[in-house]
């Protein structure tokens, strides 16, 4: 697909700072702070805003919170507001806080499997069929992600025709969308390639959506490749928060900030107001105490402060 033939396409942001960009912050977040993020990103535009997750506080303190921030938010008509959720106690709890769209996450190796959320694939699989049944019982919609699907910070390469495999067991269970996720920033165009060729043999690109991290500065790159297959649902964070706790290594999330500037310089449509996006990436950049690595978020900020050039 050529740069020029992108203008007028529509792609959908999956918001997904206020849990996956928090998750592994070090400084406590508090409630009314998270729901003035989530406020913020609803005023930007962003279609989709993954709030936060109903885990155990004791393994993510950081979303112990998320009844609270669920109840202080205020909805806007259009936006989708979703919960990560890990098993059926986690379900329930999201039900009670009116969440009408929660996501599953399984992993693409069974090591990280393990440290993640401490069961085999297959067993991961066992749970995630009770929380489908329950939640499409319940009318709730189902996203899945799947972690480690371009490489396993324990088990390096991971076959394209695996990840394949795993997407269509997601859906099988009732997943209206799956997230194939760089979770620890590995992908570059010509992996992403691969990946896309094996799944897409097998699954409608109107069923999967990408979710890169930054780790090596490729993640844009990715998204260009990923549009020439079709593929129109991409995760990101505001400002490039993020990390996760259980895959040693991995750097932030794509930056919703410099993704939106990318399609907005294509006039790829997303429905998102880059200048209001600002100002929540500037809100949530006071309350973490670190610089956030969105570079458009510094671009914005006026750059690092530095001495002049000497010119020559």
């Amino acid at each position: 697909m050529e740069i020029q033939s992108l203008a007028g396409k529509r792609v959908t942001i999956v918001e997904v700072g206020p849990r996956d960009g928090l998750q592994n912050e070090p400084t406590v977040i508090s409630a009314g702070d998270k729901v003035a993020l989530v406020n913020l990103l609803s005023a930007a535009g962003l279609p989709v805003i993954e709030v936060s997750a109903f885990v155990s506080p004791k393994w993510v303190p950081q979303m112990a919170d998320a009844e609270a921030v669920f109840a202080g938010i205020t909805k806007r008509p259009g936006t989708r507001y979703t919960a990560l959720v890990p098993n059926l106690p986690g379900l329930e709890r999201a039900l009670a806080s009116g969440v009408r769209e929660i996501a599953i996450f399984a992993a693409s190796t069974e090591t990280f499997s393990r440290k993640n959320i401490n069961q085999s694939i297959d067993e991961s699989f066992a749970t995630y069929t009770q929380v489908c049944e329950r939640a499409i019982a319940a009318d709730v919609r189902v996203r899945a992600y799947l972690s480690t699907a371009f490489g396993c910070p324990y088990e390096g390469v991971v076959a394209p025709e695996k990840v394949a495999t795993l997407v269509e067991r997601l859906l099988a269970l009732g997943a209206f969308e799956v997230s194939v996720s760089d979770t620890i920033g590995i992908a570059h165009p010509a992996l992403v390639a691969q990946v896309l060729e094996a799944v897409l043999a097998r699954t409608a690109a109107s069923r999967v959506a990408l979710h890169f991290h930054d780790t090596r500065g490729t993640a844009l790159a990715n998204v260009l490749a990923a549009l020439s297959y079709g593929i129109t649902t991409f995760d990101a964070a505001t400002g490039g928060l993020g990390g996760c706790p259980f895959a040693p290594g991995a750097a932030g999330n794509l930056a919703t900030d410099d993704l939106i500037y990318m399609l907005d310089g294509l006039k790829v449509d997303t429905g998102v107001s880059l200048s209001k996006l600002s100002e929540a990436s500037k809100f949530i950049g006071s309350r973490i105490g670190h610089r956030l690595p969105s570079r458009h978020a510094l671009a914005v900020s006026g750059g690092p402060k530095s001495k002049p050039p000497v010119s020559n």
